[in-house]
């Protein structure tokens, strides 16, 4: 049971964090699109935390095993309590220059926050899945899953929170649920869970398979385009055409919980195989 219970508390603070992550982002592109940004600066708000996103996944698995998951759990969520805070502090007043330094530095420090505290989460699954492949493609599966629901969730909220509450108390609120968060971490987590007996050198971070290393590659590409389209040009495009905050969010927040959804049920539209290739394989392909 104690295996279940670590999955189900870095589960519930990663949903939490997630809910906050997909909110940020609706708050940050909607209020300064309010205020004039033309879509190539809305974009360039998210360049370093897109950037600073990729380096901490590519070490986050690695300073895991080497901390322990709960260390860098909570890293995670005091880095983007640390970035709500940071961007609450912006001053109307400021220079259009330095406010757009202001907000990029602040979403790196949100980037690296969100793929920090992925990692950490990813890696307690394993560490807690004690029933082998089969338990841990499930749990994998509703995990993803489950994420991408929650970040859908979070498009909304932020919408929500935007129209009624204001940028600045919206990032208060934010920053207090995620402090609650954090001290429920501390106070429920084994230090030790995930750390390995013997540290991996960096090197192990890649595969060593050539196509894999490439896969990876490709994936860092195909994310980047698609938030370019659907977490900036979309909600512009819509926002531009008459759709109010909560309108906007609300789309954007269907899409993904219906596409979280899928993302969780894939273990029972999967047929299974042993060797984990010969059905899995093409049923990805489709």
């Amino acid at each position: 049971m104690s295996a279940v219970r670590n999955y189900a508390v870095v589960t519930a603070a990663y949903w939490a964090f997630t809910l906050t992550d997909g909110a940020l982002r609706m708050l940050v592109l909607l209020h300064f699109y309010q205020f004039g940004y033309i879509p190539f600066t809305l974009a360039f708000l998210f360049l370093l935390y897109e950037t600073a996103g990729i380096f901490a996944n590519l070490g986050g698995g690695w300073l895991a095993s080497r901390f322990g998951i709960p260390p860098m759990l909570a890293t995670g969520l005091t880095l983007q309590i640390a970035g709500l805070l940071m961007l609450s502090a912006l001053d109307p007043g400021w220079s259009a220059a330095v406010s757009v330094a202001w907000v990029v530095a602040a979403q790196g420090i949100a980037g690296v926050a969100k793929d920090i505290t992925k990692t950490a989460s990813k890696s307690a699954i394993k560490a807690t899945s004690a029933d082998g492949a089969g338990q841990l493609f499930r749990w994998v599966a509703w995990f993803t899953g489950s994420k991408n629901a929650t970040k859908g969730a979070g498009f909304f909220v932020g919408g929500v929170l935007l129209q009624f509450a204001g940028f600045r108390p919206a990032l208060w609120l934010m920053a207090a649920i995620l402090a609650m968060i954090l001290v429920g971490v501390v106070l429920s987590l084994p230090t030790a869970l995930g750390k390995a007996k013997s540290s991996k050198s960096f090197r192990k971070l890649f595969a060593k398979t050539r196509a894999i290393n490439l896969l990876a590659a490709a994936r860092i590409f195909m994310f980047g385009s698609r938030d370019v389209w659907f977490v900036v040009g979309l909600p512009v495009f819509l926002y531009a055409n008459g759709w109010r905050y909560m309108e906007v969010a609300g789309f954007l927040a269907l899409w993904t919980i219906g596409y979280g959804a899928v993302q969780a049920v894939a273990p029972s539209l999967v047929t299974r195989s042993t060797d984990g290739l010969s059905r899995e394989v093409p049923a990805a392909k489709i």
